[in-house]
């Protein structure tokens, strides 16, 4: 069948993105067919575009979606056409989200319950999958915890510091400009930081008495890592998990010691959800999340999906709040 995506021959900037007529087969072995009807804009996807995360050319784009499934390919039982169903992708599925309709293995989607509408969904497989994993696994926030959030404007941010701050974590955010925090204050943090205009590692310092927070959840990268070790306390945890802003720096491992005996991780939501039971259990629980109001998912832009380009561009120069969709 006759479709339309988003393609690009040639790791570049968003003028790299092409709108095109793309001949789809039917779905193989595993697959659905599904038709979108919202998609999910990451700054990953930048990174597969520019070849930070190189990925094989000619290519699709996006790895976040939700919609309805057209047709199923041999050997699936778990879904019928009809369902509503959301993914996000990763190593183990390809890219393309960035289509009008598409193949998608089967075992990497999960059924969308009806109470979460398609555009929530797009907005938070991946982001609030992320959100899931680093509240709840790679550090377990627990009631009186500290903890420092950069770019908490963002999709992903504004996840995070709703749901620290219902697992009864003191919250201090970054933000970008005085619009941004105040979006971040409304949204539970107990101290929002303008980094433009203040140092944040002593105004974090001076927040905590000078003792620095017990986790640091950074996905700027190279502009506020160092910056990130130095608002920890002796023993803290530094979560670095985006690069906004480039990727970190080869450094001396040794700063981990004199900085106070640190621990670093650079985790990936795509390790967490490689087993399929494991993706069934964070999205029942980010579904879950929803339902209970514990998160308010803030879509700020909407835009064609023939104009995915211009959304690219929104999203590099910082003009985004919350999350971006697609719409087809």
């Amino acid at each position: 069948m006759l479709t339309h995506a988003i393609r690009f021959s040639a790791h570049g900037g968003p003028e790299v993105l092409r709108w095109e007529t793309v001949d789809l087969p039917d779905p193989g072995p595993g697959e659905l067919r599904i038709r979108h009807q919202a998609i999910g804009v990451n700054f990953i996807d930048t990174y597969h575009r520019t070849g930070l995360y190189p990925v094989a050319l000619p290519s699709g784009l996006g790895q976040e979606g939700a919609g309805v499934v057209e047709a199923v390919g041999p050997g699936v039982t778990e879904f019928r056409p009809g369902d509503r169903v959301a993914y996000c992708g990763g190593a183990l599925s390809p890219v393309g989200a960035y289509s009008e309709v598409r193949n998608f293995p089967a075992e990497r989607a999960v059924r969308l319950p009806d109470d979460i509408s398609f555009e929530t969904a797009a907005a938070v497989m991946l982001k609030g999958l992320t959100a899931q994993f680093l509240v709840r696994r790679t550090h377990r926030v627990q009631p009186g915890d500290t903890v420092l959030i950069h770019a908490a404007a963002g999709g992903v941010g504004l996840l995070l510091v709703q749901w620290a701050k219902r697992l009864g974590a003191t919250v201090i955010a970054t933000a970008g400009n005085d619009e941004k925090a105040e979006l971040v204050r409304a949204h539970g943090a107990d101290h929002v930081i303008v980094y433009t205009r203040e140092n944040f590692t002593e105004r974090t310092r001076a927040l905590t008495n000078g003792c620095g927070v017990d986790v640091v959840y950074d996905s700027v990268g190279r502009a506020t890592f160092l910056g990130s070790l130095d608002s920890l306390r002796p023993l803290g945890l530094m979560v670095s998990f985006g690069n906004a802003s480039g990727k970190v720096e080869p450094f001396d491992i040794g700063l981990l010691a004199q900085k106070g005996s640190l621990f670093l991780t650079r985790p990936t939501l795509f390790t967490y959800i490689a087993r399929r039971e494991d993706l069934l259990a964070m999205a029942e629980e980010l579904f879950a999340a929803i339902r209970q109001g514990w998160l308010d998912v803030k879509i700020g832009q909407r835009f064609p999906l023939s104009q995915a380009a211009e959304a690219h561009r929104a999203l590099e120069s910082r003009r985004t709040i919350g999350a971006t969709l697609l719409l087809p």
